[in-house]
């Protein structure tokens, strides 16, 4: 793992938090999840990396990383997490039979986490490219807008996408947001999450710093954004902090709506030979790694 000998030393920014597992693992950990992990180690060189699971990954990806974790075990439901609420339309009925429930705990959670320790939260299909900015640590709450999502028949409203976000502890945002979002919890993909983010901006301006869709989601949640993303490369982008990969769209070999890519088809041959833009941004990672 010569690559990630390069984070230790003086930290530039504070610690991370990720969460995992909170459903039982069925797979060997990802070399993409590997990536993540990695990637947020040499680019950021945090104050520590925390890790949040209820059920340990497993597998070769997991014994590279697993050393340079700070390791925490979720053994509780999370408070305000209602999953008797996806019955209540088709939406939720088919979140919860797709097996992506474990995403809204972790909504309930990353901002228990923040509003408690402070430091930086991102979901665990990321990609981190730049330096976080130090000027964004020095914000109470920051988090980045995104392209916001299509909806027929309806007007596009703004949407601040909680798979990045950094705060202070008692951070005034991650407190009104948390204690709002087991209200407003309906069973639906982001009215407790985004949508609400997006309201509350609203009426606190002055308690969060928000960022440029490009810094984090420079490719969109749509066919577009991942045929860029899996398929096409992209042009060098100065203004790329993270990718956000929205792997629930595309992991699956029978999730064929949004790519034909499949996490299946992603290993270490893939991300050498492929011209694509994840690839380009993947493959100063894998120096030292042995041959797929």
């Amino acid at each position: 793992m010569a690559r990630l000998a390069g984070a230790a030393g003086v930290s530039a920014a504070p610690a991370f938090h990720f969460i995992f597992g909170l459903r039982p693992q069925t797979a060997p950990l990802h070399l993409l999840h590997w990536l993540c992990l990695a990637s947020c180690l040499v680019v950021n060189r945090p104050a520590a990396l925390h890790f949040y699971y209820r059920h340990e990954p497993y597998g070769p990806w997991w014994e590279r990383i697993r050393a340079h974790l700070r390791l925490h075990r979720v053994d509780a439901p999370v408070s305000g997490f209602a999953p008797e609420r996806y019955a209540a339309h088709a939406e939720g009925a088919a979140i919860q039979r797709l097996g992506l429930d474990y995403a809204h705990e972790a909504d309930f959670l990353r901002l228990d986490l923040l509003r408690e320790h402070g430091g930086v939260y991102a979901d665990m299909d990321t990609l981190f490219v730049r330096p976080y900015p130090t000027d964004w640590f020095e914000a109470e709450f920051f988090i980045g807008e995104e392209p916001a999502p299509h909806q027929p028949g309806r007007l596009l409203r703004p949407s601040l996408c909680n798979a990045v976000m950094g705060a202070r502890p008692g951070a005034r945002f991650a407190a009104a947001w948390r204690e709002r979002m087991a209200a407003v919890f309906d069973g639906s993909w982001s009215r407790h999450s985004c949508e609400e983010a997006a309201r509350l901006w609203q009426s606190q301006p002055d308690a969060v710093r928000v960022l440029p869709a490009a810094y984090f989601y420079r490719y969109g949640s749509s066919s577009a954004g991942l045929r860029t993303l899996l398929q096409e490369r992209d042009t060098p982008r100065e203004d790329v902090y993270s990718v956000h990969l929205w792997a629930h769209l595309w992991w699956s070999r029978e999730r064929t709506d949004f790519s034909p890519v499949c996490a299946e088809d992603i290993d270490l041959a893939w991300l050498r030979r492929s011209d694509c833009t994840l690839a380009a941004l993947a493959r100063p990672f894998l120096d030292g790694l042995d041959a797929a």
